[in-house]
């Protein structure tokens, strides 16, 4: 027997990535309401940029992607030689653990952070430390505590997911400030869009030295299935990530219908204002039926229950009417289930649906 091919040591403690279902058995109804999806689809200008794409599928996208970063730099007042795009935003969360961490150095996130942090980390060869959150929203003290000589990153959505949850800018701005200049904060952004007059902290990238920011295409502008996302920050970093990207990491036809998507600004609006009016119905629907929920800044709202078996029960029941939603035991919330928002008839066929589960109890 030859000697045995051993991996990078961690990587056996990863746990794969799980995404929300999408069918049931039998049935040709479903209603997804598992990752948090734009329950209207991509813009039509993004779909036809997608198809005039198509004519030159035998070429080589550009390796510099100047339209798409021109177009992100123009809709939000940055700097474009300092963004970078990428395979989701978790690619540029994978571009940062690889930059800028390895064997011996740590990763914090907190207690219900997106799993990609950990993940990436470990990846990466580093040691991810999870910090307490307080009532499922991010607790800057307990992240500025868990600090060492041997972090590197800090990763903070905001707002959260799958809490939906935020903090404050004063918060944000402490947290950054208060942060050993050799730490990289980097501010998860990907549901950004659905707070109003929200920056996603570039204000914060711009006075400083040691903060990122990262977006998505996957959520308001509906092109989760294309996978691109990207990277605001110092010239510095952006110049390192860029080293470690792949040239071509990013298809003609994903650079055309991101660009497209990004510059419908009505389309962004209209879908901003119609996740903030039925999200809040869904809430308060959720409310009157007993089952209460953090105020929620994303496109989904945490439903909170008595206990696990509850909301395995509620999760059951929903399944039956042939929805699908998210459960979070995986997050270290096994009494809640995390429901994305969608169209007026999807929220009314969930609560019709959490009726009928409330009346038969």
């Amino acid at each position: 027997m030859g000697q045995r091919i051993e991996a990078k040591a961690g990587l056996e403690r990863i746990k794969l990535y799980k995404g929300g279902e999408s069918r049931i058995p039998g049935r040709d109804d479903v209603l997804k309401l598992s990752s948090n999806e734009n329950p209207f689809g991509a813009p039509e200008s993004a779909k036809a940029a997608l198809v005039a794409a198509a004519k030159t599928l035998h070429r080589y996208p550009s390796t510099d992607h100047a339209s798409l970063r021109a177009a992100i730099a123009e809709v939000h007042g940055l700097d474009a030689e300092r963004i970078i795009c990428g395979v989701g935003s978790d690619e540029i969360i994978t571009f940062l653990c690889q930059a800028y961490t390895g064997p011996g150095t740590e990763v914090i996130h907190t207690e219900h952070g997106f799993s990609m942090y950990r993940i990436s980390a470990l990846a990466a060869g580093a040691e991810p430390v999870e910090v307490p959150e307080r009532e499922r929203k991010v607790d800057v003290d307990a992240i500025l505590g868990g600090v060492t000589e041997r972090t590197r990153l800090v990763f903070v959505a905001n707002p959260a997911n799958p809490t939906g949850t935020m903090i404050g800018a004063n918060e944000v701005g402490r947290l950054a400030a208060e942060l050993p200049p050799d730490v990289i904060l980097v501010l998860d952004g990907a549901y950004a869009e659905y707070v109003d007059g929200y920056d996603g902290g570039a204000a914060l990238v711009d006075a400083r030295e040691n903060v990122v920011m990262t977006r998505t295409f996957s959520k308001l502008y509906g092109l989760g299935g294309l996978r691109i996302g990207w990277g605001y920050g110092p010239a510095h970093i952006i110049d390192n990530l860029n080293r470690v990207r792949g040239p071509f990491n990013l298809s003609d036809a994903q650079l055309a219908a991101a660009e497209a998507a990004i510059r419908d600004r009505d389309w962004a609006e209209r879908g901003r204002l119609q996740n903030a009016r039925m999200r809040d119905w869904l809430a308060q629907a959720l409310a009157e039926l007993g089952i209460p929920s953090d105020t929620s800044s994303a496109n989904f709202v945490l439903a909170r229950f008595v206990d696990e078996d509850e909301a395995e029960a509620c999760e059951a029941a929903l399944r039956a009417d042939g929805i699908l939603v998210r459960k979070v035991a995986g997050y270290k919330l096994p009494n809640c289930l995390r429901i994305a928002v969608g169209t007026e008839a999807d929220c009314g066929r969930v609560r019709d649906s959490l009726t009928r589960w409330r009346d038969a109890a």
